[in-house]
């Protein structure tokens, strides 16, 4: 076995022990100094507008403050209160540029538009880069802060590189010495540096372990061969090994010849960060909940389903900004689907247990339950459904709908009511619409029609769109008679002859015998108190009833028995009154 072969085994043996990932920053924003009862960056960066100071505590309090520029970030134990856990701190330094009021506005109208590229265009003409952050940790014992500035000496510092007896390997297809096996353990009391570019007196500085040459990689080969043991192999990767191939550090599945975990080179400082707790952070070192993601523009999330597995492929957006808390659809041209305004309030939206959703409301009790707590008549509680601007009459028309459906989602109407609105914003105060109308509709066997209509006047019309009158049920033609109330309150049926067919003289004798069965009454109705006099619709002659139910009448009926009854009454004075005069004459 070579010396190569040697050491890359006690890598592989030092690294599965020693293993661990850290994303501390070089010192780029600040240098550290001090300890005791205060630690101190010395700023490093110029020309930005502040600095924010984020720091995690050992048990995940977290502590943010913000230094404007030409101060220097520091953290005092009396932020604490004077009292601070022993442990370890993780802080992060986040450095904010300095960007024009211009710029800001140019770029809050963007927002405002959703428009991203004209953001990109402003972004890159104001030379807007990439955040700065420097992460890292300090060290509180004893209620007092560990200094940074110390350094931790080396046993092994006196040994020279010479006394070592480290031997240089040629290249590939040059002679080598023999592979050396000990059948033993191998201790190295000082650093290892094992590839072909290793030299003799090499500087490790904190280096344990160190791997020097043009293609590095760490191979995890599992001899396992009996059954029902694991038998995968594993390898690190850093780089490409092919000229114009990436600079990456990669977790390969060898067995399958799959990269399994990639960080390419140039990643932002803490790009993937797990704390102590286990929350982990995306560019946040002190993670405040499960998952924490920081960015300086529209921290989001991307679903992205391809139509590998079949599906048609679409792609949503998650994300926050200062304008709203969306949902994207990538696929369907970058529609803002689904949007939440900073400072809504609690229970905006609230879905219960039970599928009731509650607009303002926690304890909805019905499918939808809208409440409005504020105590002004220009915020009451109200519904509004807008159409769209412009357009021909019912495209711009807004309209709730109500039924059932045959045929599962997307079937055909079963049944449906629907009310519906022409004006555009109907409680515009500043805006004349006089052609505002709102229109009720219903189906019969499977098709629409309007039923009502209340017009920009205020009247109704009942199967009928044009109501000349408070409430007009009908038109004169065969689906009505035009029954309205007039202006002045008065109920006014339609009598033309028009409207009639059958039409037959009443008999006198039918009118009489009528006139004669009605018995008067006094009654007050079960619901109120007000006395009536009137009739018994059970107990009228047929001819003034209803034949379809017998438990209303038609006063008109009524009125033209007893017109009849008076007409013949008055026959009969005239007679008598011209017999009189006869009789009076021959006197």
């Amino acid at each position: 076995m070579s010396n190569r072969s040697l050491l890359s085994r006690i890598f592989v043996v030092t690294m599965a022990l020693t293993l661990a990932v850290g994303a501390y920053a070089k010192n780029e924003v600040g240098r550290p100094s001090g300890g005791g009862s205060q630690i101190e960056w010395q700023v490093q960066v110029s020309g930005h507008e502040r600095i924010t100071l984020r720091v995690l505590s050992p048990s995940g309090d977290t502590y943010v403050k913000e230094f404007n520029s030409g101060k220097n970030p520091s953290f005092r134990i009396l932020d604490l209160g004077g009292a601070a856990e022993d442990g370890s701190y993780n802080y992060e330094l986040r450095v904010e540029q300095k960007i024009s009021s211009d710029t800001k506005k140019k770029l809050a109208e963007a927002r405002a538009n959703s428009d991203d590229e004209a953001i990109k265009k402003i972004k890159k003409d104001a030379k807007i880069g990439p955040e700065v952050v420097q992460s890292g940790s300090f060290t509180i014992s004893g209620n007092s802060i560990v200094s940074p500035d110390g350094t931790e000496s080396d046993a092994n510092d006196s040994v020279s590189a010479g006394s070592r007896g480290i031997s240089t390997n040629a290249r590939p297809g040059t002679p080598t010495t023999l592979d050396q096996v000990i059948p033993d353990d191998l201790i190295v009391q000082s650093s290892t540096c094992t590839g072909f570019d290793c030299v003799d007196g090499e500087s490790f500085g904190f280096d344990t372990l160190r791997l020097k040459e043009n293609n590095l990689r760490i191979h995890f080969e599992d001899t396992s061969t009996s059954a029902g043991f694991p038998a995968n192999d594993w390898r690190f990767i850093a780089n490409d090994s092919g000229s114009g191939g990436g600079n990456f550090m990669a977790l390969e599945d060898s067995t399958a010849a799959r990269n399994i975990v990639v960080a390419e080179a140039g990643a932002p400082s803490n790009a993937l960060y797990v704390d102590s707790t286990g929350n982990i952070g995306f560019q946040q070192s002190a993670p405040s909940l499960d998952l924490h993601i920081t960015t300086s523009d529209t921290p989001a999330m991307r679903y992205e389903q391809t139509n590998a597995g079949g599906f048609t492929a679409q792609t949503w957006d998650i994300g926050a900004n200062e304008a709203n808390f969306f949902v994207r659809d990538v696929t369907g041209g970058s529609r803002l689907s689904f949007r939440i305004r900073p400072g809504a309030p609690t229970s905006s939206i609230d879905i219960s247990a039970d599928g009731d959703v509650g607009v303002g409301t926690a304890s909805p009790v019905k499918r939808l339950h809208v409440v409005d707590t504020s105590d002004t008549a220009t915020t009451a509680a109200q519904v509004s459904i807008q159409g769209a601007n412009g357009g021909t009459s019912g495209t711009n028309t807004a309209a709730i709908e109500f039924g059932s459906v045959t045929g599962g989602a997307g079937g055909a109407y079963k049944a449906m009511t629907r009310i519906a609105a022409n004006s555009i914003s109907p409680w515009d105060t500043t805006t004349t619409n006089q052609d505002a109308f709102m229109t009720f509709h219903t189906t019969n066997d499977g098709n629409q029609a309007e039923r009502m209509r209340i017009n920009a006047n205020g009247r109704v019309g009942i199967a009928t769109s044009n109501p000349a009158f408070q409430l007009v049920v009908g038109t004169s033609t065969s689906n009505g008679n035009g029954a309205h109330v007039t202006d002045g309150g008065v109920w006014t049926n339609g009598s033309s002859r028009t409207f009639k067919e059958n039409i037959h003289e009443l008999s006198a004798d039918d009118a009489k015998a009528a006139v004669a069965a009605l018995k008067p009454v006094t009654y007050k109705y079960k619901n109120e108190s007000e006395p009536y006099v009137g009739f018994i619709a059970e107990e009228v002659p047929t001819i003034v009833a209803q034949e379809y139910d017998r438990r209303y009448l038609s006063p008109m009926d009524i009125v033209a028995t007893l017109t009849k009854v008076v007409q013949e009454q008055q026959k009969t004075i005239d007679e008598l009154s011209k017999k009189v005069d006869e009789l009076s004459a021959q006197k």
